[in-house]
C-alpha cells in the first residue's frame, strides 16, 4: 500500500492538523505502508514532528512534483479545504485516476463556515463543492463532524475515524521535566512551573490563539469567578494578531495578576506545562476532534471544554466537563472545577489518561485507515476517478 498524504503545513505552529497528520504518517509507516508526506510550504522536509529516522518520504516542490517524486500512489489522502493546493490535488487525482480521500478537519463545521463566510461562499460555488464531490470518500474525526459533512449532501461516503494520541510515560516525564523547567517561561508569571509546595494551582489553555478557540469567553468567565488560589496560563502561537485582543481583555478585566501568557510551547516545554498544570481548559466554539484535549488527558489532566468540541463523554467518564460555549457556561464549569481539591482533580486526570489509552492509540487509528485505504483502492462501493 502506497499513500500520498498531504496537508497545508507540518510546522508545529500550524496547530492540531500539523501534529495529527504527521503522526498519522509515522503510524502508517510503522504499520508497513509506504508514505509520502507533502505540503505546499515544503515543511515536510524539515518538520520536527516526524522522528529523525522516519521511513516517511518527505516530499517538496509543487503538488505535481511531489506526486512525480513519490510515484503513483494507491491513495491520495488530502487534509483540509479551501486552499489552492487542495484544488490542485483534486485535479491531479482526477486526471491521474488516483482514488482521493479528503479529511475535512473541521472546515465544514457551522462556526468555520460562518467565519469569513463571503470568501467561502464564493469558493464553494467556484470549485470547492465540485472538488468534494470528486473525492471517493470523506473522513471525519468525530460523529458530529461526520453529520455536518453529510448535511451538504455531496453524494460521497463519510467515514469516521478518530485521531490517535501518544500516551506519554507520565512518571518518567514528570521527573525529566523538572530539569527542563526553565524552558517554559510564562510571561508575567512569578514562577513556572509552579513550586509543588505552592498553594497556587494552575489552569492552562494550550493551542492556537485564534478566535475559534473562544479565549475572550474564558477571560470574561475567569474575571467573573476569580478562583482563589488559581492562576491561568494561556500558551500557544498567536494567529492573526488575536493575542493582542486577549491581552487587552485581560487588562480591561483587571485580572493580570492571575493570568499569564507563555507563547508557543513545543516538545519538552509542552510536556512540562501539561505535567505541571492541574486543569486543562479549551473554551472553543468549534473543534472537529480537539487534539489538545486528547493530549491533555493523555498527560493526566482533567479537561474543561465546551459542547463545541466532540467530547461529551468527559462527564460520563468522570474526567472533565463539557459546558455550553458561553461565558455563563464556562464560568459555571470553572466554579465547579476550581472548587475541587487536588486529589480529586488528580483522580479525574488518571481516569482520562486510561480512557484515551484505551480508545485513541495510534496503532488502532492507523489500522482503521489502512482498512479504509484498501476498500478505496478496491473501489468497492466507491466511484472511480475520471468516470464522473
Amino acid at each position: 500500500m502506497r499513500v500520498f498524504l498531504a496537508g497545508t503545513s507540518f510546522l508545529p505552529g500550524y496547530g492540531g492538523p500539523a501534529r495529527s497528520v504527521s503522526r498519522l504518517a509515522s503510524a502508517l509507516a510503522d504499520a508497513g505502508v509506504e508514505v509520502g508526506l507533502w505540503a505546499p510550504d515544503a515543511s515536510a522536509s524539515s518538520t520536527p514532528l516526524l522522528p529523525p529516522h522516519s521511513e516517511v518520504m518527505r516530499l517538496e516542490g509543487s503538488a505535481a512534483d511531489g506526486l512525480d517524486d513519490f510515484g503513483t500512489p494507491d491513495i491520495l489522502h488530502d487534509n483540509g479545504l479551501w486552499r489552492a493546493h487542495n484544488h490542485r490535488l483534486s485535479d491531479l487525482a482526477e486526471s491521474r485516476r488516483i482514488p482521493r480521500i479528503v479529511s475535512t478537519r473541521g472546515m465544514l463545521e457551522p462556526w468555520a463556515m460562518g467565519h469569513k463566510s463571503w470568501k467561502k461562499r464564493f469558493a464553494w460555488r467556484l470549485y470547492q463543492r465540485s472538488d468534494l464531490g470528486r473525492a471517493v470518500a470523506h473522513h471525519a474525526t468525530a460523529a458530529a463532524e461526520a453529520a455536518n459533512v453529510e448535511r451538504f449532501r455531496l453524494g460521497v461516503p463519510v467515514r469516521m475515524i478518530p485521531n490517535g494520541v501518544d500516551i506519554p510515560d507520565v512518571a518518567q516525564d514528570f521527573v525529566a521535566q523538572s530539569a527542563d523547567a526553565e524552558g517554559v517561561a510564562a510571561e508575567g508569571a512569578a514562577e513556572w512551573p509552579p513550586d509543588p509546595e505552592s498553594a497556587v494551582r494552575t489552569a492552562i489553555f494550550l493551542g492556537r490563539i485564534y478566535p475559534v478557540k473562544g479565549l475572550p469567553m474564558l477571560v470574561e468567565a475567569w474575571a467573573r469567578v476569580r478562583p482563589a488560589g488559581w492562576r491561568l496560563i494561556i500558551a500557544g502561537p498567536d494567529e492573526s494578531g488575536h493575542r493582542a485582543v486577549i491581552e487587552r481583555a485581560v487588562r480591561a478585566e483587571g485580572i493580570g495578576d492571575s493570568v499569564a501568557f507563555a507563547g508557543p510551547l513545543l516538545d519538552t516545554p509542552k510536556k512540562t506545562a501539561l505535567l505541571s498544570a492541574d486543569l486543562f481548559i479549551l473554551p472553543t466554539h468549534s473543534e472537529s476532534f480537539g487534539m489538545a484535549i486528547a493530549e491533555a488527558l493523555a498527560h493526566g489532566l482533567p479537561v474543561l471544554t465546551t459542547t463545541g468540541a466532540p467530547w461529551p463523554m468527559l462527564s460520563r467518564r468522570g474526567c472533565g466537563w463539557s459546558v455550553n460555549p458561553t461565558v455563563e457556561g464556562i464560568a459555571e464549569g470553572l466554579r465547579e472545577a476550581t472548587n475541587l481539591d487536588s486529589r480529586t482533580l488528580g483522580t479525574m486526570g488518571a481516569r482520562g489518561r486510561a480512557f484515551v489509552a484505551e480508545e485513541f492509540g495510534w496503532p488502532q487509528t492507523a489500522a482503521q485507515f489502512i482498512e479504509l485505504y484498501h476498500e478505496l483502492r478496491a473501489g468497492t462501493g466507491y466511484r472511480v476517478p475520471g468516470n464522473g
